[in-house]
């Protein structure tokens, strides 16, 4: 063999072993950004799946103070209603006595029953959704960041070539569906 057809091959091979290099290196590249869009995916749904599970907890508590509230106040407002319709001293006494009756129940039930005190579950049931809420924005922000560095990779020269010869195509971003500026009902 002479001497120009060894560099000749010398050549042929280093540019061989620059191109499987650079299609070896840039595929992993493009593997590495699309599972870091599929993970931060998956965060997503997870913040998702907590919001629906704190939901259904956060409509009960607001039912059940709702509930307790009805039953206990709706004692107090009948005793003020008498008290306020009474024409004498005694029907007075008699509304002040049974306002009285249902203030001392009140206490009662709040010391019996610390449920009662379930506003403060709501407000941290509230808390927590609205924590939820800002985790979901932040994780589809965090997607569409994920979704920016694979669409980077392989719509850009020369990572783009690799990409379409591996069937590697644009993803979409995260977008909002119409009505999602609405936030999720909850019946009571």
């Amino acid at each position: 063999m002479s001497k120009n057809t060894k560099i000749v091959l010398g050549v042929i091979i280093a540019v061989f072993v620059l191109i499987v290099g650079f299609i070896w290196s840039t595929y992993n590249g493009i593997i590495t950004v699309n599972l870091a869009a599929d993970t931060q995916w998956a965060n997503v749904e997870t913040s998702y799946q907590r919001r629906w599970d704190l939901l259904p907890r956060l409509e009960a508590a607001l039912k059940s103070a709702y509930k307790q509230e009805d039953a206990i106040f709706g004692m107090i407002a009948k005793a003020r209603t008498m008290y306020a319709g009474a024409k004498t001293i005694d029907e007075k006494v008699g509304a002040v006595n049974q306002l009285d009756s249902a203030m001392a129940r009140l206490l009662v039930i709040v010391e019996q029953y610390p449920q009662l005190k379930s506003i403060d579950v709501v407000g941290q049931y509230y808390t927590e959704t609205a924590g939820t809420e800002n985790r979901i924005s932040a994780e589809r922000m965090r997607f569409n960041e994920a979704i920016f560095a694979y669409n980077l990779k392989v719509q850009t020269f020369p990572s783009n070539i690799v990409a379409n010869m591996f069937g590697f195509d644009a993803r979409e971003w995260f977008k909002a569906v119409t009505g999602a500026e609405t936030p999720p009902q909850i019946t009571l």
